[in-house]
């Protein structure tokens, strides 16, 4: 089904290719919903003869509906025969196009004439390898790898915040240094604002106020493929060693019927905000416990962030399936836990971490304003 779906889509965009519009829609297709006031400024910064249409996931709806109440122009798509037939033509009447993801559609379209398709990837960072770092990709056959470097080669730019994440999109897409975009990330400037602040403060306080006056470690691991999640006892005991500190765990999206499940197996101070994002939560967590999850990119830019702990008790099976980026132990901004024990005496320590070197490297792009810079860059595209 792939493959025939591929081929229409080549079909229908090759039949569009020559076709002339006095519309030109700038295209948004969005899969993650935390990159809406860059959206909304796009909107309103775009030249006069220029609009905005978002192209959703139904995953993200409920930030979809809320880019419509501002007047943006906002369509549900499915990787299905209604896209092609319906979205393809539009896409193919663009001269800009931003992805905050991997669309495997892109493979099969022909690139439209004199347009630009940017990735606006969903995180500042990448410690967890993908593309061609994923050891299964080596795996799988020259067809799907065609497709998948089809997908890479639509890109004609990558907005990063950081050499490295630039290197990281080069290796990993095979793709030229050239196309990287040294702007930093839109979403990242919430973390810079002091309003973004105050209205997170505001929805912790009215939907969980008895965070306020403790200390918060948040234990947010990383989404696994195996789509399981398991709290054994001893990390569990490790989690609650401080007994004056709240332990709040926030599963993926896609893992969140495990919170459910927890919730009623755990003591008090396990605590389980399904109702608050991850990101609100940052707001109030002294000591951040992850493993391989691009939170740790954003926590390390929050003016309060106290503490950052990697609890990796699967590293070595990590390192082989999916893989972690080159070097990661030199700019790691702690050393990894791999045990239970390990976890616990470091909750227990609460040694502040020193962020400047990991965000150097990072996030050297992000101070507030990338928003602004990235509006800019591609409105002067479109003007010119």
């Amino acid at each position: 089904m792939k493959v025939i779906y591929i081929w229409l889509v080549r079909l229908i965009s090759a039949l569009n290719y020559f076709r002339k519009s006095r519309v030109q829609p700038v295209i948004y297709l969005m899969s993650f919903g935390n990159n809406l006031k860059f959206i909304l400024a796009l909107a309103a910064q775009l030249p006069a003869n220029q609009h905005l249409v978002v192209y959703y996931r139904p995953d993200v709806e409920v930030e979809a509906t809320r880019l419509a109440a501002y007047g943006i122009q906002v369509v549900v798509f499915r990787d299905n025969l209604h896209f092609v037939f319906t979205g393809v033509p539009v896409l193919m009447r663009s001269h800009l196009i931003f992805c905050d993801n991997y669309y495997a559609f892109l493979g099969g379209l022909k690139h439209p004439r004199r347009a630009k398709i940017v990735q606006l990837w969903h995180a500042n960072g990448a410690i967890k390898r993908f593309g061609w770092g994923d050891p299964k990709t080596k795996t799988r056959s020259k067809a799907d790898q065609r497709r998948f470097q089809n997908v890479y080669n639509q890109f004609d730019d990558y907005v990063v915040a950081s050499d490295a994440m630039g290197t990281v999109f080069e290796d990993s897409y095979h793709v030229p240094r050239s196309r990287m975009k040294l702007l930093g990330y839109p979403r990242s400037d919430r973390f810079f604002s002091t309003q973004w602040q105050q209205a997170a403060m505001n929805r912790i306080n009215r939907l969980a106020p008895d965070l306020a006056n403790h200390r918060v470690i948040l234990y947010a691991p990383t989404y696994r493929d195996s789509m399981t999640f398991e709290l054994t006892a001893e990390v569990k005991q490790a989690l609650v060693a401080d007994s004056n500190a709240i332990v709040v765990v926030k599963l993926h999206p896609l893992l969140q019927k495990y919170e459910q499940e927890f919730s009623q197996v755990t003591t008090a101070q396990v605590r389980f905000y399904p109702q608050l994002s991850t990101t609100d939560l940052l707001m109030v967590t002294e000591t951040l416990i992850t493993d391989y999850s691009s939170i740790a990119f954003d926590y390390s830019l929050l003016p309060h962030a106290h503490s950052l702990l990697f609890y990796m008790a699967d590293l070595e099976a990590y390192q082989q399936n999916p893989g972690i980026q080159t070097n990661y132990l030199q700019w790691l901004p702690t050393t990894p836990l791999t045990t239970p024990e390990a976890l616990k005496k470091a909750i227990l320590a609460d040694q502040p971490t020193d962020f400047t070197q990991f965000n150097h490297y990072w996030n050297t792009y992000n101070d507030g304003y990338a928003t602004q810079r990235v509006v800019q860059y591609y409105c002067h595209y479109l003007e010119s």
